[in-house]
């Protein structure tokens, strides 16, 4: 591999590593997607991410009525690894919404994990288009 390509191989793999050692992902791989110069991550995490506001309210209105908990499994997620120097742009973000397959229902959403020098990952989720917010 050439500079850019094993530089952002080697984030990856910093992630990958974070996701399995400290995270307790499963299933994890490192994937290259067409039309992406970088790899990216699949893997699925132990619990459930992320629940659309939606979802949320049917679930807060079931346990109210039913008196029990719902039950959400995990979903298989797409991670992109960055360095926290890189610098990314909305059009960069919206190649990779492009690039990945069509695998869920609703918006496509990626875990962006920013990894930085003393090797500290943080991660957050970026959805592609409006959502709409959280009812409190």
């Amino acid at each position: 591999m050439d500079g850019p390509h094993r530089y952002s191989a080697d984030v990856a793999s910093a992630v990958f590593q974070n996701l399995q050692d400290q995270h307790q992902w499963a299933s994890l791989e490192i994937l290259s997607i067409p039309g992406l110069s970088r790899p990216m991550i699949r893997g699925l995490p132990p619990r459930l991410l992320y629940l659309h506001p939606d979802d949320q309210i049917a679930a807060l209105a079931y346990e109210k009525s039913a008196g029990a908990r719902t039950q959400h499994d995990a979903e298989f997620e797409w991670v992109l690894a960055v360095h926290l120097s890189e610098k990314w742009t909305l059009s960069n973000f919206a190649a990779v919404m492009d690039a990945l397959p069509d695998a869920r229902k609703g918006a496509k959403r990626i875990v962006l994990a920013a990894l930085h020098n003393d090797s500290t990952v943080v991660y957050y989720i970026v959805q592609e288009g409006m959502i709409k917010p959280r009812q409190n």
